[in-house]
């Protein structure tokens, strides 16, 4: 199984920087700030072989350059997005494989928060990298895509086996919170992750990574068939791309009253 180092970067990204154990081959997942990558590769000793990019915001290829300049990693990214992608070398379509040493690695197109967004996963390490796509409790705005992409996109992702584990690229948990217990106060599981987050911040901890298994009880972005969410946000009987869609607009709406 791959080894999993999360790094908190700005004001509440994470980097994952991954190393395959056998082979000893490194990779970051995005680059929000090559300072902070830099130095944890130093402090280990070792060198960065890739560079894995999930889609074209700063905060996620801000540091490539620098990282490029460094260490000469492959840069790995979306072929539909190739001119936003600082340096890439692979480019990458739904439905491709490679493998990351003795990992293999699955790349499923995630549309919908930008338009080339991708996501990495590696089956056998129960790991999902989702960039913006879902958050805990969340997901990515739609700044390109439709609300019928970004649905297809979840709904695809919520069908991988229930222990996957989600490492999303920002701490956003208890703010996700504040509005998926508005959609849904009745979701007593809801309930229970939002203390156990809670109490997790308190002292310091990240929220993520969370389980496929906890989102789809809890996220109100992967529950369109939630009658009490249909409810709430006005959304009644609609199609599943449609519930999510007023569920998307109802918490930007949120947002811009908080």
């Amino acid at each position: 199984m791959i080894e999993v180092h999360q790094l908190a970067a700005l004001n509440d990204n994470y980097a994952f920087l991954l190393r395959e154990p056998v082979s000893g081959l490194v990779a970051t997942v995005d680059t929000p700030d090559a300072t902070v990558i830099r130095r944890f590769l130093d402090q280990k000793g070792w060198n960065l072989d890739f560079i894995f990019n999930t889609h074209h915001h700063r905060d996620h290829v801000g540091g490539n350059r620098e990282l490029i300049e460094r260490y000469e990693p492959e840069v790995f990214g979306s072929g539909k997005d190739k001119a936003r992608i600082p340096g890439l070398t692979k480019e990458l379509f739904d439905g491709d494989e490679f493998d990351f040493g003795h990992e293999r690695v699955k790349v499923m197109g995630a549309d919908g928060h930008t338009l080339g967004h991708i996501v990495y996963w590696m089956p056998e390490s129960s790991a999902l990298f989702v960039g913006d796509t879902i958050f805990s409790l969340g997901c990515g705005k739609l700044f390109e895509g439709s609300p019928q992409q970004m649905w297809t996109s979840l709904a695809r992702l919520r069908e991988l086996p229930g222990d996957t584990q989600i490492y999303c690229a920002h701490e956003y948990t208890l703010e996700n919170a504040a509005y998926a217990l508005l959609a849904e106060p009745g979701n007593l599981v809801l309930r229970a992750r939002v203390r156990e987050c809670e109490s997790l911040r308190a002292v310091g901890k990240f929220t993520v990574p969370c389980s496929m298994e906890n989102e789809k009880a809890c996220n109100p972005f992967l529950r369109p068939e939630s009658l009490e969410l249909q409810r709430n946000v006005n959304a009644e009987g609609r199609e599943l791309w449609e519930i999510f869609g007023a569920t998307r607009a109802a918490k930007d709406e949120f947002d811009a009253r908080n």
